[in-house]
């Protein structure tokens, strides 16, 4: 059986006391090499610190090839959406114009508009010429067809119809005499009809029927009247054919004059273009009588009702117009919808309104980006499953379907069904680092589709070339959001605050949102003081101002320990307690909460409990933090024999739960002091994890939880024996207030660090952790004491267990 090894006697150096000037990155004003950020306004800052990012955005942007969309995962108020912004029409500008896209009528299929793709800018061209070909034709068509040469070719056929008519009719006349009728006419207009009468000489005698000789008539006027009509017909067709021969060559002057209006036509466009204007020309030719006056007010109403439904087939819907665009288009679509993302079809309003025509089709976000660029927030578009889906099946297929906007047929039963059209668009999409590897774990599919990951870093560097990046970002953002510019100390206050946020000493935050919210709060300070530029004053007032509106949480408990209510102890000794330090995070404010943690110890077996893990207030870092401290014992003190040990740890006076195992060190303190018997300094807060080998580890949340016990013990008095511990790791983490690190320059207040547990215990015990056994000459370690107690609670139990095992023979 392997032997574990022992932990080494040699004790570890004593914890370390930092100075004042490791307790704050401290950024000279003198050093940032301007008076005024008015100095850099005309500079650009470039992508501070986030060359990774841009980077990969210029090989998305400029990689044609399908399923290269952009992913941009970072934080909001990293600057992902305004740089993005910035990279696309930067990009675009390199680009060319796509061209306009237009809908039209197909005369032969009125249901399934055609799709026309013009050069930039031409598709104005062509909807004013079919505007103004429209009103051309009703106002000329009547006028060609009153020349003299067709009138008098006309009256030719109109002066043979009617000889023929009337000879058919006098001979129909002659034969209705011979045999005793006449003829006669009822009605009036289109309903006249001719009627066989009977002379009134031949009305004698009863009726009894039709005569052969009234047969015989009436069947010579049926088959004269047959004939008439078909002479009618040909009458009109050669009257109509005369027209069309007349309008042919005039029809066709006019509409090549208006699509010869259009420059830069490709071959197929051309061709498409003429043959959609011979069926137009056709349809006109077919439907001349529209274009002619008609006599009656209600025929000539029901005639230009009629004129303006097909002047609306001329008609050019633009649905992407592209005359004024330089580069290819930036479409960022912020509020996405099924209509406004993927366009629809308008259906007209009205009980008695009928189907939409080709003017109903209305392009969306996506259409107006091809061959550009489309920006979309992930977090829009998660939460509709019917916009992700077809979202999703339009990227597989990389064509678009323009569908009903309403989802229903319309009033006339019937809707368009236009062609999907082909797109190449570039999509980028922006979200969080936590969506981004959740799409790439639930939808492997869709995910590949973004194979251009944008990644923005949270934090960067902390050297001279970004720092004055930041300077210039903070002069643009001055210039455009009209506030005073901030001399050399209000960018140095900045920067501290942006070390601050980003929790580290050698980084600045890049959550630019945040740097500007407290521009813009010291920019208001500084216009109530009269001040010409922002000054370090103004930054520490607005920051101190922003604490009070968003710190009524933290005074209240501040209130309650202050009162007595809340146990704490910041001076003296106390044996199986310590002093430990958590963070609250109210979503707009993040503050420190000391808090006292106790421990018990007796003779058993049960090991150590968690009350927090046993009344459900814990969470499961928490109890793997407890789980690891038993292990860390178990080496420390159960070499030789098991543990005989029960022990309890609980966080007095904490009802809401606990969460994270930066208490792991404070409640390692607490059970070896219990086992040894020796007090631990209640003047010292404890933070920090630990691993199984006692070495300290880094938490989080560090200067706001010094600065929650500073703000006790300052409240109470300070000593200058009082103080933090918390983990060497965690040095480069501190930005401490101004005040904390003025106490500890007035050696009111101490700020140590630990490496390994035993420098804990050796500062809160002032007895090392190892070392000299019980009896000897010198003070016994904090292990020889435990393991003193530890060797009571084993006697103690193999005791009771002999006294069971005798009861059990009697």
């Amino acid at each position: 059986m392997p032997v574990q090894p022992s932990l080494p006697l040699t004790p570890p150096p004593a914890a370390t006391e930092l100075t004042p000037d490791q307790l704050r990155r401290q950024i000279p004003a003198a050093e940032l090499g301007f008076a005024s950020t008015a100095e850099l306004r005309h500079l650009s800052p470039g992508w501070i610190g986030q060359q990774r990012a841009r980077e990969a955005t210029d090989f998305g942007l400029h990689l044609d090839a399908p399923d290269y969309h952009l992913f941009v995962l970072g934080e909001p108020g990293s600057g992902r959406s305004s740089l993005l912004r910035q990279a696309l029409q930067e990009a675009a500008l390199q680009r060319p114009v796509p061209p306009d896209l237009a809908f039209l009528h197909h005369f032969e299929q009125p249901l399934r508009p055609l799709a026309l793709r013009l050069p930039p800018g031409q598709g104005r061209v062509l909807r004013q010429a079919l505007q103004q070909l429209s009103r051309q034709l009703p106002q000329e068509i009547p006028a060609q067809l009153e020349s003299a040469e067709l009138m008098l070719a006309a009256e030719l056929i109109e002066t043979a119809f009617e000889r023929e008519e009337k000879h058919a009719l006098a001979a129909l006349e002659d034969l209705a005499t011979r045999h005793g009728f006449k003829l006669g006419r009822a009605g009036e207009g289109d309903s006249e009809r001719l009627q066989l009468l009977v002379r009134d000489d031949r009305k004698n005698g009863p009726d009894s029927g039709p005569s052969e000789a009234e047969v015989q008539v009436r069947r010579e006027m049926a088959h004269t009247l047959a004939r008439l009509r078909e002479r009618e017909q040909a009458r009109d067709q050669a009257l109509s054919a005369l027209q069309a021969q007349t309008l042919k060559p005039w029809l066709h002057s006019v509409f090549e004059r208006a699509l010869a209006s259009v420059s830069g036509l490709a071959q197929p466009e051309q061709a498409w273009l003429q043959s959609w204007s011979q069926a137009a020309q056709q349809e006109v030719l077919e439907e001349i009588e529209l274009f002619l006056p008609r006599a009656g007010d209600d025929d000539e109403a029901d005639r230009k009702a009629d004129l303006a439904h097909w002047q609306a087939c001329l008609k050019l819907n633009l649905v992407v117009d592209h005359a004024e665009q330089r580069g290819a288009p930036v479409v960022i679509e912020d509020n996405p919808q099924m209509r406004s993302l993927f366009g629809c079809i308008e259906h007209p309003g009205g009980d008695d309104a009928g189907p939409p025509d080709h003017t109903a089709l209305h392009a969306g976000a996506l259409l107006r980006a091809h061959g550009g660029y489309l920006m979309l927030h992930l977090a829009d578009l998660a939460d509709d499953e019917d916009l992700w889906d077809r979202l999703r099946r339009f990227l597989r297929s990389r064509q678009l379907q323009i569908e009903d906007g309403g989802g229903s047929a319309g009033p006339a039963g019937a809707s368009l069904q236009p062609d999907p059209l082909p797109l190449n668009l570039r999509l980028v999409l922006i979200g969080s680092p936590d969506a981004y590897y959740k799409l790439q774990d639930s939808e492997p599919d869709m995910a590949r589709r973004f194979r251009v990951k944008v990644d923005f870093a949270d934090r960067f560097a902390d050297h001279p070339e970004h720092r004055r990046a930041m300077a210039i970002w903070v002069a643009q953002r001055c210039e455009a959001l009209g506030l005073p510019h901030a001399d050399a100390s209000g960018v140095a206050a900045l920067l501290g605050q942006s070390h601050r946020l980003a929790e580290d000493q050698h980084y600045l935050s890049a959550q630019l949102g945040w740097v500007e919210r407290d521009l813009i709060e010291s920019a208001a300070a500084c216009r109530r003081r009269g001040g010409e530029h922002i000054q370090a004053a103004d930054v520490a007032q607005a920051l101190q101002a922003r604490a009070r509106r968003h710190n009524l949480p933290e005074q209240e408990l501040m209130e309650r320990i202050r009162d007595g209510e809340h146990l704490l102890s910041t001076e003296g000794w106390a044996l199986g307690q310590v002093n430990a330090m958590s963070q609250i995070d109210t979503g707009d404010h993040r503050f420190g909460v000391p808090m006292r943690i106790t421990a018990r110890t007796l003779a058993g077996h049960g090991g150590v409990l968690n009350i927090e893990r046993e009344v459900k207030l814990s969470g499961p870092i928490h109890d793997k933090g407890v789980l690891i401290l038993q292990g860390y014992l178990q080496q420390l003190l159960a070499e030789q024999a098991p543990l005989a040990l029960s022990a309890s740890l609980v966080f007095e006076q904490e009802y809401d739960g606990v969460e994270g195992d930066s208490a792991s060190c404070a409640e390692l303190f607490a059970l070896l002091s219990a086992l040894s018997g020796l007090p631990l300094r209640q003047g010292i807060a404890v933070t920090g994890a630990l691993n199984q080998h006692g070495e300290v580890l880094p938490v989080g949340g560090l200067n706001e939880k010094i600065e929650g016990w500073f703000q006790v013990c300052r409240d109470r008095g300070l000593t200058g024996e009082q103080g933090v511990l918390l983990p060497a790791r965690n040095q480069r983490q501190l930005m401490l207030s101004e005040e904390v690190v003025a106490a500890v320059a007035a050696g009111q207040f101490k700020v140590y660090t630990m490496s390994h547990v035993a420098q804990g215990v050796a500062l809160l015990c002032e007895r090392p952790l190892q070392g000299p056994a019980a009896g000897e000459a010198t003070q016994a370690s904090v292990q020889a004491l435990a393991l003193q107690t530890l060797a009571a609670y084993r006697r103690a139990c193999q005791r009771a267990q002999g006294l069971r095992r005798g009861r059990g023979r009697a």
